[in-house]
């Protein structure tokens, strides 16, 4: 899986609340379970996390990690 590594425009706003994400602490994510497609943009830990859980997307995911298993990641 390959990505390419860019830095956004400094403009780039918050998925979550529009506020420019180079005002805050930025943090960069991608969905790597859908082909790493265009990374989504967050302006801080507060931002992501009312995201995640607004969209459910913990809802249905692993209850038990295995740092040693290679086919993930």
């Amino acid at each position: 899986m390959s990505t390419t590594v860019s830095t956004p425009e400094t403009d780039e706003t918050c998925a979550y609340c529009d506020s420019r994400i180079f005002d805050h602490d930025p943090i960069c994510v991608r969905d790597c379970e859908n082909g790493c497609g265009s990374p989504t943009y967050f302006c801080n830990y507060a931002c992501l996390s009312a995201y995640i859980d607004e969209n459910n997307l913990t809802t249905g995911n692993a209850c038990e990690w295995t740092p040693d298993d290679t086919s993930c990641c």
